[in-house]
């Protein structure tokens, strides 16, 4: 399975978070998953590039060509594509994965991962989504997410687009296991 995480590109962050997406990219590659990534060398992306390769995993890197900058490619990936712009970028990591990570990050992977559920919501795709929520990173995301629905400005049903996880074994055994549903864009949204 090609398993997308989206995460931060930055080394200037706590090294609990590099080294948990190290570990999540070593324990992909044990159980046979490949990993579509921005392409990163860095951060959250860095190690996850970096635990799929001790693996022995298959990587997928894409990259716009003007991130073609001395050392922040990964340079071991299996496959490596250059883009022209972010927007093909996002649109093939989404087409090539069959299931999808929030690791931490900031901007643009809270972009990545909010334009995936929002293409799940609207029944564009089907594909499980799980949040990795080292060291309580996401807990204020969630908390978001709980009172958006408690004021009414997103559906309950929505809860069900994704889940939330602190322990990447669960998290893998959830996108294993993950069975799609019939979703209807009427559950959950009035448009």
């Amino acid at each position: 399975m090609n398993i997308c995480v989206y995460g931060a590109s930055s080394n200037d962050i706590d090294k609990s978070y590099i080294t948990a997406s190290e570990n999540l990219g070593r324990k992909m590659a044990e159980r046979s998953h490949a990993l579509v990534f921005g392409a990163g060398a860095g951060g959250v992306m860095g190690g996850a590039a970096r635990g799929v390769t001790a693996g022995g995993g298959n990587i997928i890197g894409i990259a716009p060509s003007f991130f073609n900058v001395d050392g922040m490619l990964y340079d071991k990936c299996t496959e490596l594509i250059k883009t022209t712009t972010m927007s093909e970028r996002k649109q093939l990591m989404g087409e090539k994965a069959d299931a999808f990570i929030m690791a931490p990050g900031g901007i643009g992977t809270f972009d990545e991962f909010f334009e995936m559920l929002t293409l799940k919501q609207l029944s564009r795709h089907t594909k499980a989504m799980a949040v990795f929520n080292v060291n309580g990173y996401f807990d204020n995301l969630i908390s978001l997410m709980d009172n958006a629905i408690l004021e009414n400005f997103v559906k309950p049903e929505c809860r069900e687009l994704y889940s939330a996880f602190s322990d990447i074994d669960s998290m893998l055994g959830y996108i294993e296991e993950y069975v799609p549903k019939d979703l209807n864009i009427l559950n959950f949204k009035n448009i």
